[in-house]
């Protein structure tokens, strides 16, 4: 029994003209063989299963051949490429990376490449999977890669550029592979196929074309198992089975139920494809790819991108016809929605059947969107609209002379919903009376000693507070400010309290009282009302001097509920107060100023004449 090689080894390359797919790197290479342009260092770099490795070989065999062919190929004759077909060559030396990669690995390389070739021209040294070597294995190849002895060509082949040094990049030459297309793979496995006299149907190479996703080892590796699998015989059917992947019948077969809102001839086909051991992942990247295609069968300059089994071809271009772009786009998002939160669903068969539901009902959500032309708009207003408000009461009020109070009129009843600005003369307020307000005067006053007391520069508001808007009363104008409290001190002291007289004294014990409550309640504002002074500055108003801007803040926060104490305190309710910030001024003490070295030669020489003469004489500094 022979012992059996797999077809990645057996068919690879041995020449550059049985390359598949890397024309532009083969032609290259033939050429500068042929001109005798040879560099030192090659980096060929690319996706798995390309053939760098295999390019990097036939190099090698190629430079070292004693009678290369016109077109730039080994001859498979000569001694040295017999050698090197037995793998006995003593000029070719590979090495693998990813289980050399230590800096004593490249130390032993470097010393070998002292050496020079016996039977041949050029020592070439392969390091395949060059990205694994370590950063000093970098450094310690870095001045041999660059100078190398005439003889010597390294040849570095990996599949993660990106990993390797800039510094190892500039000293190479650089090959770019590309993925072998599906076109190409397919040719390479009928050669094979006819050669090892293997019936394989064109349909189920192209799957395995696709599924090798353009690395000519995996198809390879594919072929055989199914070979294996199939006695000799490859068929469509048996690849689909063998491979795990579904039909596209199905696929047409679930977007026809999905476009005739057919939910439960989706539902029973899925469960047709859940019994065959399909996965709802597996499903839903199927039907992506699928609804791709039919996206790519739209339009005509890109049916080169729709990479599907020739027999299905047709189909596809009729249904991608059929089916609207708007669904197809509308689609893809959904699945590939669900496809992303497929692993992080708990119910992996109701996530699947979630999705299909929304593909099935897509057709009628769009429909309802689309309006007479395409798509709806949202509807502009054509003009601004007013709010509906009840009809309700006006108050009028007319105002008298400056300084006088307004009188009010009777409120009168309105028919319409037809409203004036408001003007110096009239204010006109539409909304529902409140309860619970003070008296208007006393209202007035509130309002007018707390905005002198918020104004330190003793500006004033000439409006009254929105809660008397609110409050559904008329706004008279203002009078003057001391008309005002005039008035309101008259009143006050025609009542039944009497106003109490503002002295330090009695103002003092009820700071201490309110002070004394704000401890009670563990208020961190305590403290600063302890600091602060005192100052009456008249009969109706004080000043509370603090020492610095935090203790102004803390009285400032307890402003409202002070001048409430301290009003009804006095039964005053015109009595004002205002903080003020006095900077206590540092004291300076004056300090010595320590002397320099020339001021104490200076101090020195004034009691002591002769010092200076003597220093003079010995030529000396001052340090």
């Amino acid at each position: 029994m022979d012992k059996f090689i797999v077809s990645a080894r057996k068919y690879r390359p041995q020449t550059f003209d049985t390359v598949v797919g890397q024309a532009h790197i083969t032609t290259t290479l033939q050429n500068a063989i042929k001109n005798h342009h040879l560099a030192h260092a090659f980096l060929f770099c690319g996706p798995r299963g390309v053939g760098k490795t295999t390019c990097a070989r036939i190099l090698a065999k190629t430079i070292n051949c004693d009678k290369p062919s016109a077109e730039g190929e080994a001859c498979n004759e000569c001694p040295s490429c017999v050698a090197f077909n037995e793998g006995t060559s003593l000029n070719v030396f590979e090495l693998d990376a990813a289980s050399n990669n230590s800096v004593e690995d490249i130390r032993s390389l470097v010393e070998k490449v002292r050496f020079a070739p016996e039977p041949g021209k050029h020592k070439v040294y392969v390091i395949d999977e060059v990205h694994m070597l370590s950063s000093s294995a970098f450094n310690a190849f870095l001045k041999t890669l660059e100078e190398p002895p005439s003889y010597a060509i390294f040849i570095l082949a990996t599949t993660e550029k990106h990993k390797i040094l800039p510094t190892i990049l500039s000293r190479c030459q650089i090959f770019d592979f590309k993925r072998i297309t599906n076109n190409d793979t397919v040719e390479h496995l009928e050669s094979i196929c006819k050669k090892e006299d293997i019936n394989a149907e064109k349909p189920a190479l192209q799957i395995i074309a696709r599924k090798s996703e353009g690395c000519m080892r995996d198809a390879l590796s594919i072929l055989d198992k199914i070979v294996s699998f199939t006695s000799g015989t490859v068929t469509y059917q048996n690849t689909l089975e063998h491979l795990n992947i579904l039909d596209a019948d199905y696929y047409f077969k679930l977007i026809d139920c999905m476009q005739n809102q057919d939910l439960a001839g989706a539902m029973l086909l899925y469960d047709d494809i859940d019994r065959k051991g399909f996965e709802g992942d597996m499903v839903l990247n199927g039907f992506s790819e699928f609804i791709r295609n039919l996206l790519v069968c739209k339009d005509e300059r890109v049916a080169g991108l729709l990479q599907v089994v020739e027999s299905f071809k047709d189909k596809y271009v009729l249904v991608g016809q059929k089916t609207p772009v708007a669904y197809l786009i509308s689609a893809l998002n959904i699945l590939n929605e669900a496809e992303i939160n497929f692993k992080g669903a708990r119910n992996k068969r109701l996530h699947t059947e979630l999705a299909i539901i929304k593909l099935t009902y897509l057709q009628q959500a769009l429909e309802l969107a689309a309006g007479g032309d395409g798509l709806a708009k949202k509807k502009v207003a054509e003009g601004a609209q007013s709010v509906a408000f009840r009809k309700l009461g006006m108050v009028e009020q007319k105002m008298e002379s400056k300084g006088q109070r307004a009188e009010t009129t009777a409120p009168k009843k309105v028919d319409s919903t037809v409203y004036r600005q408001p003007t110096d003369e009239a204010r006109l307020i539409i909304e529902e009376p409140s309860v619970g307000y003070l008296n208007p005067d006393e209202e007035e006053l509130n309002y007018i000693n707390s905005m002198h007391s918020g104004n330190a520069g003793g500006q004033h508001s000439s409006t009254l507070p929105t809660g008397r808007e609110a409050s559904g009363k008329a706004m008279p104008k203002l009078g003057t400010l001391e008309s005002i409290r005039q008035k309101f001190a008259n009143k006050t002291a025609g009542s039944s309290n009497p106003v109490i007289p503002l002295t330090l004294e009695q103002l003092q014990q009820h700071w201490a009282n309110f002070s004394q409550k704000l401890k009670d309640n563990k208020n961190p504002a305590a403290q600063s009302f302890d600091m602060a002074q005192l100052m009456i500055t008249s009969g109706n108003s004080f000043e509370i001097v603090s020492n610095n801007n935090l203790e102004q803040k803390f009285i400032e926060g307890e402003r409202r509920q002070l001048s409430d104490y301290i009003q009804q305190c006095f039964n005053n309710r015109t009595l004002m107060f205002t903080i003020v910030v006095t900077e206590n001024p540092v004291e300076f003490i004056p300090t010595e100023k320590p002397l320099s070295t020339k001021e104490q030669y200076i101090k020195i020489i004034e009691q002591y004449p002769m010092v200076n003469e003597l220093r003079s004489k010995l030529k000396l500094g001052f340090d």
